[in-house]
């Protein structure tokens, strides 16, 4: 069972990821978006190990169960 701390990690990540695709990776843009400065959204990147290619395969499986339904 994953406990709250857990939970908030990974909608963070989940949000930041987001964020990245929307503004194609630009990084201050995302940044804005969430309302954090690029430094902390350079920091939540290396925190997660985000890379553009894990992101863009997240982005295919959440298409492919967002089609599903």
């Amino acid at each position: 069972m994953d406990t709250l701390k857990e939970k908030i990690k990974e909608m963070e990540r989940e949000e930041i990821i987001n964020a990245l695709k929307e503004c194609n990776w630009v990084m201050v843009r995302a940044a804005k978006k969430l309302g954090i400065t690029e430094r902390m959204i350079g920091y939540k990147i290396k925190k997660y190990g985000l890379r553009i290619k894990e992101v863009q395969w997240i982005n295919v499986i959440q298409e492919k169960e967002s089609s599903k339904n």
